[in-house]
């Protein structure tokens, strides 16, 4: 290397700035964080969330279709494979929209059974979202195992009131398939107390974790006039501050017999969302004891119900609060045994609308765990 003349200036060679680029990145539809078969394309600027745009679709088997194609009790099955994770909910709100069709009188102690029935579907329901939201998180399978332990107790009852553990076709218009099994009470209160410990475990592991405090406070903020907007239901709602739950304001079934209360968020983040849900699970199990301490006995069917169902001409719009929100059933018929028109209005679809909006701006990391909370069911959107 050759000496510098003294005094020579050095030479200072100017390079062009690198350029910034927006990259799309696809997450989905095959991905363990969509919890389904779903597909978004994320614009990110280094780590920042510039745009989301959702794709579904993946699992459309034309359902709605479907169900106006089979008679009025043949479509309960597909209430169940629509809503996979809450049954007893897609169940209900199918029959209840029938029975007011027809105006049929639900017996009382088919009444309770089912509330009781759809509030430990319920909790089942939210076992899953705190498993998978604890993994979401980056808390390895802990949660996973803990609720996972919990659902399978509550799965043991499902199988032995109806037969089935996941596609339970238990609820009738007009009551229930057949009678509850003779230790049906003593079953609900033994698997009560696991659920009460399996709520205090999660709780104790995520609730006041450091790890999962940082991964879910201030992400994914909406406010309670950006969810009404939406039109938004269910726990995420409830997280931005809206205390509207359709058991308490528009009671369906018995629930207006029951005390509870209804949990609200302040700040409708990641955090507040998982923390309604946790507080839901506690109502849940309130609801339940105080249906067991009034089941009546009875008739689970009404004493003259027709061996066909056919119902007059006329529509009706029949909705329940399941875990992820209000799912209703918008039913047309013109007569006779099957609907004209068959229609479900699916929380996780209209949920899913706000992803985008909860997302820009966030880093690409919070994408998912702003996913994982709406707690979504992709057959619930698709449909």
């Amino acid at each position: 290397m050759t000496a510098r003349a003294k005094g020579t200036s050095s030479v200072v060679v100017e390079q062009d700035a690198p350029e910034i680029v927006d990259i799309p990145i696809n997450m989905g539809p095959q991905h363990p964080s969509t919890h389904g078969v779903f597909r978004m394309v994320l614009v990110v600027s280094g780590e920042k969330v510039l745009d989301v745009t959702p794709h579904i679709g993946y699992m459309h088997r034309g359902g709605e279709k479907l169900m106006e194609a089979m008679d009025f009790r043949q479509g309960i099955g597909y209430a169940d494979r629509t809503e996979y994770l809450a049954q007893f909910s897609a169940e209900l709100g199918y029959v209840l929209a029938v029975e007011r069709l027809m105006e049929i009188e639900v017996p009382e102690r088919a009444q309770y059974v089912r509330v009781i029935l759809t509030e430990l579907n319920r909790l089942s329901s939210h076992f899953m979202f705190m498993g998978a939201f604890g993994i979401d998180s980056g808390l390895f399978g802990t949660s996973f195992t803990y609720a996972f332990r919990e659902r399978e107790y509550l799965q043991d009852v499902f199988e032995e009131v109806s037969g089935d553990r996941l596609m339970y076709a238990y609820f009738r218009v007009g009551g229930l398939a057949w009678e509850v099994t003779d230790n049906f009470v003593e079953r609900v209160h033994d698997v009560m107390k696991t659920s009460a410990k399996g709520i205090q475990d999660l709780d104790d592991l995520l609730t006041r974790n450091e790890i999962f405090m940082a991964r879910c406070q201030n992400i994914g903020s909406f406010s309670a006039q950006q969810a009404i907007a939406n039109g938004l239901s269910g726990p995420i709602l409830r997280a931005s501050g809206v205390p509207w739950d359709l058991r308490k304001d528009e009671p369906y079934s018995i629930y207006e017999r029951f005390r509870f209360e209804v949990p609200v968020g302040h700040y409708g983040d990641v955090y507040d969302r998982y923390l309604v849900r946790l507080e839901e699970m506690r109502q849940s199990l309130a609801i339940i004891e105080q249906a067991l301490e009034g089941l009546p006995e009875g008739p689970i069917v009404p004493d003259k119900m027709p061996r066909r169902l056919r119902t007059p001409p006329g529509e009706v719009y029949a909705k329940v609060e399941s875990p992820r929100g209000e799912w209703g059933v918008y039913l047309v018929s013109k007569g006779g045994d099957k609907p004209y028109r068959m229609k479900m209005r699916s929380p996780s679809f209209c949920n899913l609308s706000a992803l985008r909006e909860m997302t820009i701006g966030q880093y690409l990391a919070d994408a998912v765990m702003i996913l994982g909370s709406m707690d979504i069911v992709l057959c619930d959107v698709d449909r």
